[in-house]
């Protein structure tokens, strides 16, 4: 297998996320520092404009959004599964509420707050932290704007929700061993905690704060540092690897046809290409580019918007 290529920052808490699923599975990994805010040129020649984090390179196949990741990471190191059966409907959309609902609680929780903003960016200078603001404006797109009022009354009930799902025998949200669903409320309560200044708000909720204790204790596994030069490298040397799936055409449109594929809540930046794939949840466009060579962008079908041109 082609080496799994990373591309993350320390703070991005969807990172986090995919870094401990790594340690899950017991997976070595490739770590490509990116930058938090853009431009990110090595990136974007291999993604063609996406510019959420993080992003997982296999060759010259590049994968968005950690949901499609995690489905990638399940099929290359099925157990320990991240899906149990008995419980991989809900699994998956707690996970999806995580990932939406959830995280656009805590980012205005922490971003309203002056003193916690610090300790997310500690040390950036005045001038770093307007660069920051600004890039985050463009980013947001559809995504909900509430109040800090707002956020912390529905963090706080979120919290109690979680708390009384951990207990009577059960370390995990749906049982004895982590799934899909705790990754995903994991990394959005990781970077409450990062932000120590507001933290205090996880001690209303004991169990749960000794679930995430368990949660970091799974770790990272083991990894080598890579550059972005040579992640391009990597995938100008390869080629993407062939593609035997049923096509789904729930579009009227056409493999072969140039699109556009794009987010539909935020960093909402399109990837054009040539449709190599749709399935039941998964698309994928061909593109050129004269950094990255011949790539295949991979996204998950819920969640982002497919258009010809």
């Amino acid at each position: 297998m082609s080496d799994l290529i990373f591309h993350h920052y320390a703070n991005s808490p969807f990172s986090e996320k995919v870094r401990t699923i790594f340690g899950y599975k017991k997976l070595p990994w490739k770590s490509v520092l990116i930058p938090a805010i853009m431009p990110k040129p090595n990136l974007t020649a291999l993604t063609g404009g996406y510019r959420k984090t993080p992003v997982l390179q296999i060759g010259a196949d590049i994968y968005c959004d950690t949901a499609l990741i995690a489905n990638v990471l399940e099929q290359i190191a099925p157990a320990p599964t991240l899906y149990p059966p008995e419980t991989e409907g809900v699994a998956r959309t707690l996970a999806q509420w995580a990932d939406s609902t959830l995280f656009w609680t805590v980012i205005p929780y922490i971003f309203q707050q002056p003193a916690a903003i610090q300790s997310i960016l500690g040390g950036a200078t005045p001038e770093q932290m307007k660069a920051f603001a600004a890039d985050r404006a463009g980013f947001r797109g559809n995504a909900p704007r509430i109040s800090v009022g707002e956020a912390t009354g529905s963090l706080l009930e979120y919290l109690r929700r979680l708390e009384n799902m951990i207990g009577n025998g059960k370390h995990y949200l749906l049982g004895a061993q982590p799934c899909i669903a705790d990754f995903s409320v994991y990394h959005c309560l990781w970077f409450v905690q990062k932000a120590k200044e507001v933290a205090s708000i996880l001690d209303r909720a004991p169990r749960l704060q000794a679930w995430m204790a368990r949660m970091a204790a799974i770790g990272h596994h083991q990894f080598e540092a890579m550059s972005g030069e040579q992640a391009l490298e990597a995938a100008r040397s390869a080629s993407p690897a062939n593609i035997d799936a049923a096509f789904v055409n729930t579009f009227g449109i056409a493999l072969g046809e140039q699109v556009t594929i794009a987010p539909t809540d935020y960093g909402i930046d399109p990837v054009e290409g040539e449709l190599v794939m749709a399935t039941d949840n998964e698309l994928a466009v061909r593109r050129t580019d004269p950094q990255a060579g011949t790539v295949v962008v991979h996204f998950p079908r819920l969640g982002f918007q497919l258009k010809k041109i």
